[in-house]
């Protein structure tokens, strides 16, 4: 009997063809082209490793989102990676631990999911990003969203937002300007998260209500969070965010969420999402956090990581790559040429080939490129 499940891939998972294969590795290589700039040097981890170490290096970081096997050679349980940046802090914790700081490194590859979330059915996906390890300062997360902003701006993006964020902000008030029993401050921040005031009294959080309106527009925001009589923590926060913003500029339009948690579980002081026009959901996210190592080594990290997978499946259906026909006896020369300055060449084999028929958009000819 045939096996009707022989050429189908799991649930999640999915061939990239044409011409959504090329788009994605010309996004991957811009994206990498603008870090390297910057002096980003890249690192190629491993799919899998010890569950142990991608579970346990950063605070927040998922067993049950991973996939998960037992290796043959060392009965030991490993995993495939659901997140790149975990690596990372892995090699500058091990590797890498003497090398200068701030220690800057890049990264792309794809990740898997345990399951896809909602919307999203998608379990494997593609990850670019790029850590500062060794400080979490305010110059540091600035130059992370410049970077970022810059990174999707060469993969095509446009229209680009970054929404900011200060993930322990519930954690800093409530042990200093708006104290609050240990055992509510989940609640409260949960409630927050929830933007649900009537719960957030009920938690009692009645003293955090004004966070829940000091959202949307930076400019607006931030006026309304400096306020909010938090103490020092928050005004630091507001300066640090006011000087982000101005190192932005136009880059991007601003907005801010002081409250928002989700996706932020091992982030610090500071978080960003970043957002372009026309793409669904989010691109990316990054901030400030912490990398730990087996030994109780403990290290401040800024970084970000942009999932492009979106971006790439938008732009693919309106990028038409140009392609060159070379005929049966064409100038070799020539040919050789055209592709030191871009042309794409698609060499005949054979007689019956037809330039058309193999996607081509143009035939070399005696005068050069000639449209079809």
């Amino acid at each position: 009997m045939q096996d009707m499940t022989y050429d189908l891939l799991p649930e999640g998972l999915s061939d990239r063809l044409p011409p959504l294969a090329a788009e994605a590795m010309r996004v991957t290589r811009a994206m990498c082209d603008v870090m390297a700039t910057h002096g980003y040097d890249p690192v190629q981890p491993p799919m899998v490793e010890f569950e142990r170490s991608l579970a346990s290096r950063m605070k927040g970081t998922e067993r049950r989102r991973m996939v998960r096997f037992v290796d043959p050679a060392s009965l030991r349980t490993l995993a495939m990676r659901s997140d790149m940046t975990v690596q990372v802090g892995r090699i500058a914790a091990n590797s890498l631990k003497n090398a200068a700081r701030p220690l800057r490194l890049s990264y792309a590859g794809q990740v898997l999911l345990l399951k896809g979330d909602g919307l999203e059915p998608e379990r494997e996906r593609l990850q670019v990003g790029a850590e500062i390890i060794g400080t979490d300062t305010v110059a540091a997360a600035a130059e992370t969203v410049a970077v970022a902003i810059e990174a999707l701006q060469a993969a095509g993006g446009e229209g680009i937002s970054v929404d900011f964020t200060l993930p322990d902000l519930v954690d800093t008030l409530a042990a200093g300007a708006l104290p609050l029993d240990p055992s509510a401050v989940d609640a409260v921040r949960r409630e927050l998260d929830a933007k649900d005031a009537g719960s957030l009294k009920a938690a009692g959080g009645a003293a955090y209500l004004p966070l829940l309106y000091a959202t949307g527009p930076f400019d607006a925001a931030i006026a309304k969070l400096k306020a909010i009589d938090g103490g020092e923590a928050l005004s630091s926060r507001i300066e640090a965010l006011q000087q982000i913003a101005a190192r932005i500029g136009g880059a991007a339009r601003l907005t801010l969420d002081p409250t928002e948690r989700h996706g932020f579980e091992y982030q610090s002081w500071f978080g960003f999402m970043i957002y372009a026009s026309g793409v669904r959901g989010a691109l990316g996210r990054g901030g400030t956090y912490r990398v730990t190592s087996e030994g109780g080594h403990d290290e401040a990290a800024t970084g970000f990581s942009l999932y492009p997978d979106p971006l790439i499946e938008r732009r693919a259906g309106s990028v038409r790559a140009e392609k060159l026909f070379l005929p049966l006896g064409h100038d070799a020369d020539a040919a050789a040429r055209l592709r030191t300055i871009g042309w794409s060449t698609v060499a005949a084999l054979s007689k019956d080939d037809e330039a058309a028929a193999l996607g081509c958009t143009h035939v070399l000819g005696a005068d050069g490129p000639q449209p079809l």
